[in-house]
């Protein structure tokens, strides 16, 4: 038991998406005979505590950003930058009394770009090698480069090749070296049979706030008077079941549904109306799902990512203000949906390749000045 290793892993707080594509990872980890150690904050923390109740956590706070409540979301984010770097700045310095503390041996990161002051070989994950903006990609990349490179490895995961799932964000520029394409990241294994369809939708109510309850309060009085069955996920981890409205009788609600659980109900819905966050995209790439994609509003990433899928001629997408789910399923009756994919081969060999490595290779102290 002494002789393993140890690998903290720490996803951001940013919505859910970013601990859910953990889940996979740490089960890798775990099944080539490392020890992990989980270190997240708020509902990611939650969700994976709830995943692997067996393994130690540990609270690291995260970057606590709210989204705007209208369309202001560049400004806000703009006005946040100072809080998110004095947050990078500090999270460096608290990961290597973490690492001192519990003996870590190695540290992946999901978006955490301070994680990389730390004298043990370490990875950052992230899906967006490039940040989609309506102005200064060129220089945001330059920026997005310069911490990518301070860590041992970058994880991207998608596929390097034209059959990718990211599009501009992790292919339109050059990446750096040490960046390695794992593949989908799905917390969920592909079908390998046809499942009976029980729900008319699914809805799948996730990321930062407000955002999260407004979209969730917009789906609720619409879906109240809709004729159908339909189910709700409401990514609440830990958290009681809100009261249905009047007239929801064919509302099915949860709060949080574990991976296993939140699988069969997925494959049970005809359609799935989410947000098209890049960890929701790849579990809804596993199982082959048809979607309605409703971006955050303002949310550049996620309005690429809708275009994108909309003009591959995959999910109907529709914005906030305007969103009818009555309209918008009687739209997507002329997009595909995904073709489930199996992967995991390639994230079986990074891992075995960044465990090795750790037995092998100390960095210098002069890796974290």
């Amino acid at each position: 038991m002494g002789n393993r290793k140890k690998i903290l892993v720490c996803p951001l707080d940013w919505g859910l998406g970013h601990a859910t594509r953990c889940v996979p990872i740490i089960n890798e980890i775990l099944v080539q005979g490392a020890e992990v150690v989980i270190a997240a904050d708020g509902r990611p923390l939650e969700l994976l505590r709830q995943e692997f109740p067996q393994l130690d956590s540990i609270t690291f706070h995260g970057y606590a950003i709210e989204y705007p409540s209208g369309d202001g979301m560049i400004l806000k984010m703009a006005l946040s930058i100072p809080k998110i770097l004095s947050r990078i700045n500090k999270e460096g310095k608290e990961l290597q009394a973490i690492v001192q503390q519990h003996k870590i041996d190695a540290v992946i990161s999901d978006n955490r770009y301070g994680l990389w002051k730390v004298n043990v070989p370490n990875v950052l994950i992230i899906h967006q090698l490039m940040v989609k903006s309506p102005f200064a990609e060129s220089l945001l990349n330059k920026i997005t480069r310069s911490y990518v490179s301070k860590f041992t490895q970058c994880w991207v995961p998608d596929y390097a090749g034209e059959n990718n799932l990211s599009g501009d964000l992790s292919h339109k520029f050059e990446f750096p070296d040490n960046v390695k394409f794992v593949g989908a990241l799905s917390r969920f294994e592909s079908p390998v049979k046809e499942t009976e369809k029980k729900y008319d939708l699914l809805a799948l109510i996730s990321g930062p706030e407000p955002q999260r309850t407004m979209f969730e309060q917009v789906v609720l009085e619409q879906l109240k008077d809709m004729e159908g069955k339909f189910i709700i996920v409401s990514g609440r981890p830990g958290e009681a079941s809100l009261s249905l409205p009047k007239g929801g009788t064919s509302i099915e609600y949860h709060a949080h549904l574990g991976a296993k659980e939140l699988r069969e109900k997925i494959l049970e819905a005809k359609v799935v109306l989410s947000r098209p966050g890049y960890s929701t995209i790849m579990d809804l790439a596993a199982l082959g799902s048809k979607a309605i994609f409703v971006p955050t509003p303002g949310q550049t990433e996620q309005e690429y990512l809708a275009h994108l899928y909309t003009n591959r001629g995959l999910h109907y997408s529709m914005p906030q203000k305007q969103l009818n789910i009555e309209h918008a399923l009687k739209q997507n009756q002329r997009f595909s949906g995904f073709d489930a994919y199996s992967s995991g081969e390639e994230l079986k060999k990074v891992v075995g390749e960044f465990l090795a490595l750790t037995s092998t290779k100390e960095l210098s102290d002069e890796a974290v000045t």
